[in-house]
């Protein structure tokens, strides 16, 4: 049960929502804002992280804490008069695996809260229209449901052509009129627009200078992922579903997790049809498909198991390809990516070269966090080798780093060999199992 369906006020006026979005999938929303309440925004503070970054203001979920409800009924009063003025996301670069940088937005505590309020308005609107494809940001889906769709779908085909597609940019490349077209098919409530337009508009600060982008969602905003999902519903799922499938001659599929999406189909003919117009599409509504990352893969199951180059294709940090199974038969297969296990490797690496001189308990509580964390969502059936590989190295980094804390040459194995025998590092586990279904969280 969760907290809404908990909250009698609360799961009443949205479930009363959802039916009515349910049973009119063309009524658009004229009144919203009375269901923007203080009990609400209660329910979305305890939903929001509380060890998060604080935002341009300094402000701690503690600090907000110390008079909740009167800083709650101040946001609300502020909100639904028109006073409330949403903050500049405050703009940090995180590192990734290719040494470039990606751009990570940490709004203030209270605009969270408020935008998740909004948010669990507006879910309640949009999730029955939503498509069973759709599984990024969504209650009760995952990408762990993602990629089991993913595979069944390909394995119910025996294979097929395989259409991988990736949106430049899509977070900082979203029209703002567009999605003004979209919202207001389904809500035209004064109140909650203003709301979403002052979020779009925020802008960033990064070093001290204040940027508008006249695209994009807000960096790091609760409220970005459904704004994401409302605009692709639009452009990619309902136009697939109405106008694609349709007018194709085989079966065809699609499985999309936010702006990650993949498009399988049966014939070769139809997928090419389709990888033709898909960028046409995608223009109309200002986004672009990156050209270098966007391909049509033959992905039909191999009649000779020779091949040097078997086809492959990634998604959610899975590489996807035809393997045998115990029994010998043709299967399809998921595995970490190898981007993504050397950017996991070279994050232990990091963490014990700066942390070489802490207790070894510290560093066996940290290391054992990281590697559950690892199998929790690496972790799926078929890819025990790539979790054992994983531990296998962190227990190598481990050592490596440990040698470096004393100036004494330790060539010997014995210390070591004690000391994972009183530290033992937990071991690689398989989490998603679809042997053990119960395994899954």
């Amino acid at each position: 049960m969760t907290e809404t369906q908990s909250s009698d006020p609360i799961s009443t006026g949205l479930q009363r929502v959802a039916k009515k979005a349910k049973e009119s999938p063309e009524l658009a929303f004229t009144t919203l804002a009375h269901h923007i309440t203080v009990d609400l925004l209660r329910v979305a503070h305890r939903r929001t992280r509380k060890d998060g970054a604080v935002g341009i203001d300094g402000q701690t979920s503690a600090d907000f804490e110390r008079d909740l409800e009167s800083n709650l009924q101040s946001l609300i009063d502020r909100a639904k008069s028109g006073r409330y003025r949403a903050p500049a996301v405050r703009r940090v670069l995180i590192p990734k695996g290719d040494g470039r940088t990606r751009p990570i937005g940490i709004p203030t505590y209270e605009d969270k809260v408020l935008q998740r309020g909004v948010a669990m308005v507006l879910e309640s609107i949009y999730e029955p229209d939503f498509l069973p494809c759709s599984y990024g940001f969504r209650p009760q889906r995952s990408a762990h449901g993602a990629l089991g769709a993913l595979r069944e779908g390909l394995m119910w085909m025996r294979g097929g052509w395989v259409l991988e597609a990736d949106i430049r940019d899509f977070f900082g490349a979203l029209d703002h009129t567009k999605l003004r077209e979209i919202q207001r098919l389904r809500v035209q409530d004064g109140v909650v627009l203003r709301l979403i337009g002052k979020w779009l508009q925020a802008g960033v600060l990064e070093n001290g200078r204040h940027h508008r982008p006249a695209s994009g969602t807000p960096q790091g905003g609760v409220i970005s992922p459904l704004l994401a999902n409302v605009y692709l519903h639009e452009v990619l799922d309902l136009w697939f579903h109405r106008e694609v499938l349709p007018r194709l001659r085989g079966r065809a599929f699609l499985v999309r997790y936010a702006d990650d999406f993949v498009i399988a189909f049966e014939r070769e003919d139809d997928a090419r049809r389709v990888h033709e117009v898909l960028p046409k599409r995608f223009a109309g509504y200002g986004l672009e498909l990156h050209p270098e990352k966007t391909r049509l893969l033959d992905f039909r199951r191999p009649r000779y198991w020779g091949d040097d180059d078997p086809a492959s294709f990634d998604l959610l940090g899975f590489t996807h390809y035809w393997g045998k199974s115990r029994r010998g038969a043709s299967v399809i297969k998921q595995k970490t990516m190898k981007a993504r296990l050397r950017r996991a490797l070279c994050a232990t690496s990091q963490w014990c070269r700066g942390h070489r001189h802490a207790p070894i308990a510290v560093q066996h509580a940290a290391l054992s966090r990281q590697l559950r964390g690892h199998c929790a969502y690496y972790g799926i059936t078929g890819n025990a080798r790539s979790l054992a590989v994983f531990r296998h190295m962190v227990l190598q980094i481990w050592r490596k780093w440990l040698l470096r804390r004393s100036n004494k040459a330790r060539k010997a194995w014995g210390w070591w060999n004690q000391l994972i025998e009183r530290y033992p590092l937990p071991p690689a586990y398989v989490v998603h199992s679809t042997c053990r279904p119960e395994a899954s969280p």
